[in-house]
């Protein structure tokens, strides 16, 4: 028994939902840290992993950083040779509240992904809060897109019809409104997975709308304050909440209509699940085949724990399963 304090306890009314291998994981390693949100702030923060319990990387035929106005991409390419017409594109945002986070965060997802559905991945470094707020991670993300459609033809290989778009939490915040910048751009975007995503920055404890976020207030990881502290450090204007480039579910339904098939992961013990899945089912209204998946007993997470948790190792799978139909339809 540890005289360490208890800094994070699991509270009753979630381990009796909470999975088992996540209890054990949580009780060994977070348990006794302080939460990230009630420490004082400092950039070095980002030099440790964001979440603990990731896998290792897995080779693939060449990994590339390119510059950008602002931030760095990184770039993974299959091993072999491209298909007829050039490799299947994914560009993924990495999660952190748009405030954790480096260009290191997620190689293992992207290698994972890269590998897997046979696709060149292009990891997005974009801007952090509290130094750098909205919209600076927005216009890194459409930057991003228009480098990849134009550049990546002759950089990388790709095939600029082929392009799909994702990310975990904040990043599946910016994948989402991607998908929406791309309809003026006038660049197609064929698929989007998404992640735990963030959809609305309006969401409260108590927002009848969306009920999770009362039902796991007492979750473990992402708890209603550390949400408000990513928000506030990425956006502080409570004005700016509402816009759909920080609150895509508020796009217009003439953009959703416009909008790619979706394949959307969401935990059951999230406060987010609720946005997510309300997400989705606005892409099914306005006629989009949007695919919803509800990880049972799961909390925020998991997408990053796939080195020490099986329903990590089974979200990645199932990620790379969708994307790999998506960009290789038969």
């Amino acid at each position: 028994m540890s005289d360490r304090p208890v800094l994070q306890p699991i509270h009753p009314e979630i381990e009796a939902k909470l999975l088992d291998e996540y209890a054990a994981f949580h009780r060994e390693h977070l348990m006794h840290a302080p939460p990230l949100h009630e420490i004082p702030w400092t950039p070095e923060i980002r030099q440790q992993p964001a979440v603990l319990g990731g896998s290792e990387p897995l080779p693939v035929g060449k990994v590339q950083d390119f510059p950008l106005s602002h931030c760095m991409i990184r770039t993974f390419t299959p091993e072999g040779e491209p298909p007829e017409g050039g490799w299947p594109v994914f560009i993924f945002f990495h999660g952190g509240g748009w405030t954790l986070g480096r260009i290191d965060t997620e190689n293992a997802f992207s290698s994972n992904m890269c590998k897997r559905a046979n696709c060149v991945v292009v990891s997005v470094d974009y801007r952090l809060g509290p130094e750098q707020q909205y919209p600076a991670a927005v216009e890194d993300a459409v930057e991003a897109l228009q480098w990849t459609h134009s550049k990546g033809p002759e950089v990388l290989g790709i095939n600029p019809s082929r392009i799909a778009v994702g990310g975990s939490s904040s990043g599946g915040n910016l994948a989402a409104i991607i998908t929406h910048k791309a309809v003026d751009l006038g660049i197609p975007i064929v698929f989007q997975l998404l992640v735990v995503p963030v959809t609305d920055n309006t969401a409260k404890v108590g927002d009848e709308r969306y009920p999770s976020w009362t039902e796991n207030a007492r979750t473990v990881s992402l708890v209603p304050d550390k949400m408000l502290w990513f928000r506030k450090n990425y956006s502080p204007d409570p004005s700016d909440w509402t816009k759909w480039d920080n609150s895509p579910i508020f796009a217009p339904d003439e953009l959703f209509k416009k909008s790619p098939p979706a394949w959307i992961a969401v935990a059951e013990l999230d406060i987010l699940r609720d946005e997510g899945i309300a997400y989705g089912e606005k892409l099914k209204k306005a006629g989009v085949n949007a695919e919803i998946k509800v990880y049972k007993g799961a909390p925020h997470p998991i997408m990053a724990m796939d080195g020490a948790l099986q329903v990590g190792k089974e979200l990645v799978s199932d990620a790379a399963a969708a994307l790999k139909k998506a960009l290789y339809p038969a």
